[in-house]
């Protein structure tokens, strides 16, 4: 899939420094906590879960709690930068 920044250089790094900040938060810990995988629901040990963006930083995506949720890295390695309509479609599409 080729694809185009749609944003700048300076807002991928502040969107990834908030997300880092984030991910050391009682609120993200929490989250892991559940051990699920947004995507596929399968259950994963809480220190295996990244941290996914449902609207990817390089497509404008924000490192804010309503955008990030808790992915395998099976899931969010094949995820990639698809935006939520695309992942379903790739989703439909096996």
């Amino acid at each position: 899939m080729s694809f185009v920044s749609e944003v700048s250089d300076e807002e991928v790094k502040r969107e990834r420094s908030i997300a880092r900040t984030l991910r050391e938060s009682t609120w993200w810990k929490r989250k892991c906590s559940c051990g699920r995988c947004y995507y596929c629901n399968a259950q994963v040990l809480p220190k295996e879960l990244t941290m996914d963006h449902l609207v990817p930083i390089i497509r404008g995506g924000k490192s804010v709690k309503s955008n990030i949720v808790t992915a395998c890295k099976e899931c969010n390695n094949k995820k990639k930068y698809l935006l939520p309509i695309e992942w379903e479609e790739y989703l439909t599409s096996l």
